[in-house]
This record gives C-alpha cells, structure tokens and sequence, in this order.
C-alpha cells in the first residue's frame, strides 16, 4: 500500500507534538487545537523556523496581518499566516486584537504619527500593501484602530486594485534584498512576485517553488508580464529581453538583460529555466 504523502508543513500548522484541530484525519499528533487569531501590531514580524531570535526567517507578515495562533510558549507563537497559509514562529509581543481592516498602504513606505501633523513624532513606519484597520479621518489623514495616524493619500481602499504587477515590482528596484523578507525595507524574489500580484488581486503563495506550481500556464518564450523559474529563484519578465527579479547578486531589486542574468544564475549553479509561466 503507497504512503500518504504528509501534508506540507510550510502550509500545514502540524508538529510531531500538536496539530490544528481541522488536520484531524490528515495527520497524526496527540493533540489537536482550536487556533486563537490575532492580529500583528508591530510594523513588520518575522515568521520564523524555530522559537529562537537566531533561527531561519522564513517570511515576515505584515502591520494589520491576521495570524492563527496554536500555541504560545516562552514568548514565541507558533500558528499560520492568513493572508498566504505560511506557517511558522513569530514573537508573541507583535500581536493584538483583531480590528476589521477597509484599506491598504499604496506608498512603499509609510509614517504613522502620533497626531495628525506631518511635524508629529512618527510612532512607526508600515510598509506597501499593508492592510489598514482605519476608524476616522481627519484632514490628510486616517486614524489607526491601533493609535496613530497616516497619511491618507498613501492608503487605498482594500478593493481597489493596480493593473500592472511588473509596474507595481518595478517600485521596489533598489529595495535591498533580504531573504525571508517581504517589505520595502527588504525582500527576497518570491515575495516581490506575491506583493507584485497581491497589489492586483490575485492570490499567491509565498515560496518560489509553490508560485511555480499553482501560477498562470507554461509557455515556450517569455513575453512582458511572464513569470520565470529557476530551481529557488523567480522573476519578471519586464521588457524585451529584461528580467526584473530580487536577487543576492546584486543583493537588491534589479532590472537586468534576461539573457545575462540566465548565464549567470547556470554557471552560478542555479541551473536552467525551470518554467515560464503566463497569467
């Protein structure tokens, strides 16, 4: 009899020790939970592998992420992200209660102010894509359910989206890259394709190897807006032979000859095109 293939744990809240309560049937675990869901309050946190400051980052979520709590143990919450299902550890202290969100950072980056006055003491900065629970304005401004204020002509309503995922990308060239990170202030190849393709409202997985699997159908030659793979990277094609991708050669978001960063990336041992894919 073939064995069942465990589910993804990239995806899937399960330890060897505890497992959320709707895996019952799929996995084996000597307990199963009920999830708590919180929101993050911190400006960016990390999603880490394991309950340690030192440990892999993953990914990061998001000011006003949503994030399904299994466990909390020794400062550290082990649950699923709700926005991409991504799982893993992330400080307890980056977390409040839940307040609805209507709107959605546009700017890369963006102050919150302690009062509605650009010459206020900022409190943070949030970065692009942002989900923002908002509960009055007030001039040029929208005040936080978590205190503070932002300027209102960096938000847009959650259902309002970009046309142009490459365009969108295009904004985060010179943001450093950063493996795990999904922000302004760093980020790596796969989440500048998810950010890119969440701004226009499509769902998208965090990892290259997942966007690769469910994302657009093949093609034979690359086109503007195709998406490329290579075992462990992703990029954009965003012109005629150019490819736009976060990358640790330039240890930045680049635009490059697609031809030059193909040779490159194959004698780098990253081998050939694994796919291109077209939404």
């Amino acid at each position: 009899m073939p064995v069942k293939p465990k589910p993804d744990p990239r995806l899937n809240p399960w330890r060897d020790d505890l497992a959320a309560a709707h895996l019952r049937g799929e996995v084996e675990a000597p307990k199963f939970v009920d999830g708590t869901l919180k929101q993050v309050t911190a400006p960016v946190a990390a999603l880490r592998r394991s309950p340690a400051d030192g440990a892999m980052q993953d990914s990061q979520l998001l000011y006003g992420e949503l994030f399904c709590i299994y466990e909390e143990k020794n400062g550290w919450a082990w649950g699923q992200a709700a926005r991409d299902d991504y799982v893993g550890y992330v400080p307890v202290d980056a977390f409040g209660v839940p307040h609805e969100v209507s709107h959605k950072l546009t700017a890369l980056r963006s102050f919150v102010y302690r009062a509605a006055d650009i010459k206020s003491r900022p409190l943070m900065a949030l970065s692009y894509g942002a989900p923002l629970p908002l509960v009055r304005e007030e001039k040029d401004f929208a005040e936080l359910a978590t205190g503070g204020f932002i300027y209102a002509p960096h938000i847009a309503p959650l259902d309002v989206y970009e046309a142009d995922a490459v365009a969108v990308a295009r904004r985060f060239i010179g943001a450093p890259y950063l493996w795990g990170g999904r922000e302004a202030t760093g980020l790596d190849c796969s989440a500048l394709v998810q950010l890119a393709l969440m701004a226009c409202g499509r769902a998208c997985p965090r990892d290259s190897d997942m966007q690769e699997a469910v994302l657009g159908q093949a093609v034979s030659a690359p086109a503007y807006g195709d998406i490329v793979f290579w075992k462990g990277h992703v990029g954009f094609i965003s012109g005629d032979n150019l490819l736009l991708h976060a990358n640790a050669h330039h240890m930045a978001v680049a635009q490059e000859p697609f031809d030059a960063a193909c040779a490159r990336i194959e004698a780098a041992g990253g081998g050939d095109v694994t796919a291109i894919k077209r939404l």
